[in-house]
């Protein structure tokens, strides 16, 4: 394909369309597309369109639900908004309300996906459609990652939005307000409730804090085995960009030998038929 800048190949439309594909037909468009970038000269691009990651099936239903309903994709930005507004500001009550919308939106969501890839002939399981919420989930706190799936352009799962779905309290939970100074002060005898109240949220915000540090913990590790993993994947795909360079160089060079081989054969025919005509002469020279 032609590109605005006069390329041969534009590789955002390339990425585009490779993103639209299903998972199976992913890595050989890529490497088509890579090679014509080669052949055209633009060895750069080629590079950058060998990169592309080819996605998991979870990311692949969440970027064609973006691409079926575009409403429907920019009603789950607005959440995500309005979810990040109501986090900044503290508003308890909008996050309850935006909370219960969001379960709600995304699970129907997910399901949708999945429809939609049983449409294109992919069998979603339950555990990809956890992962297709999960990947929603993780458009509605990141608007980075909000804009490339509205593209549907993901090529990996956004890293999860740690807390960030369960800072809303349930209906009910929401912590009771204060008494005034006054009316905290201990009663003059054994019982001082606010004191062991007190003790209870201490441990309780201990808790909590613990395990956001072991989440945190965990998700350094899960993301430095992906860096680790992406790594690999990197360097297997320079490898193949090499090797598809020597393959093209390759079968230009049998097509070169090729041609001097047929040529050659004529050149033998010719030279056979010479030769017998020269025999026939020299017999019929003799002869007189």
């Amino acid at each position: 394909m032609v590109g605005d800048s006069g390329s041969v190949v534009d590789v955002d439309a390339v990425a585009a369309e490779l993103y639209g594909l299903r998972p199976e037909e992913f890595t050989a468009a890529r490497d088509a597309h890579a090679a014509t970038a080669r052949k055209a000269g633009q060895r750069a691009d080629a590079k950058r369109i060998a990169a592309l990651r080819k996605p998991t099936l979870a990311v692949w239903a969440a970027n064609r639900l973006a691409r079926a309903d575009a409403d429907q994709a920019q009603h789950l930005l607005e959440l995500g908004r309005g979810l990040r507004e109501a986090h900044r500001t503290l508003s308890g009550e909008d996050l309850r309300k935006l909370s219960h919308q969001q379960h709600v939106v995304v699970a129907a969501m997910a399901g949708e996906a999945r429809r939609l890839a049983g449409e294109a002939g992919q069998d979603l399981s339950a555990g990809a459609q956890r992962e297709v919420e999960q990947i929603l989930r993780s458009v509605l706190a990141d608007p980075e990652a909000a804009d490339t799936w509205a593209h549907g352009m993901l090529e990996k799962a956004p890293p999860p939005a740690v807390g960030f779905a369960e800072v809303a309290p349930a209906p009910g939970t929401a912590p009771r307000p204060q008494p005034p100074e006054r009316d905290r002060e201990p009663e003059p005898g054994p019982e001082p409730e606010p004191g062991r109240q007190a003790e209870p949220d201490t441990q309780e915000a201990q808790r909590t804090s613990r395990e956001a540090e072991l989440a945190e913990e965990a998700l350094a590790r899960a993301e430095a085995e992906r860096e680790q993993a992406r790594t690999g994947v990197d360097a297997l795909d320079e490898q193949i960009v090499r090797l598809e360079q020597r393959l093209d160089d390759a079968r230009r060079e049998r097509e070169r030998l090729a041609a001097a081989a047929e040529a050659a054969e004529r050149a033998h025919r010719e030279a056979v038929r010479e030769a017998k005509r020269a025999r026939t002469a020299a017999r019929k020279a003799r002869r007189r």
